[in-house]
């Protein structure tokens, strides 16, 4: 199984680049994880209830828990698109919404 990623806009880019180096290097462990594996645990991707084709990657480093929201194109794609640290138990609204905003953008660009 062999999939691709890309990114939507500069969102998951823009996020990224002020992480620590450790952060960032359990991101791509955890991205090449998706891009490999048939069956992704759980525990690393699982689909966001009520928002139909969103997903969320989820990163657990240290204390500190991250999010990016994601959706598959023809199985084989996988569309980053905005990602936060998360400070709460319950993933903010407004994040979701931007999410699912944004891969509305990219399916009706296509």
């Amino acid at each position: 199984m062999s999939r691709q990623i890309v990114f939507y806009g500069k969102y998951f880019i823009d996020f990224y680049k002020v992480l620590d180096s450790n952060v960032k290097a359990k991101i791509q462990y955890v991205l090449e994880l998706i891009k490999q594996v048939n069956h992704i645990p759980k525990k690393f991707l699982a689909p966001i209830a009520n928002y139909e084709g969103l997903f969320e990657i989820r990163i657990k480093y240290q204390s500190n828990i991250y999010r990016i929201f994601c959706c598959f194109d023809k199985g084989k794609l996988v569309v980053l698109f905005n990602a936060f640290q998360k400070k709460t138990q319950k993933t903010p609204k407004k994040e979701i919404d931007k999410a699912k905003q944004l891969m509305n953008e990219y399916f009706n660009k296509k």
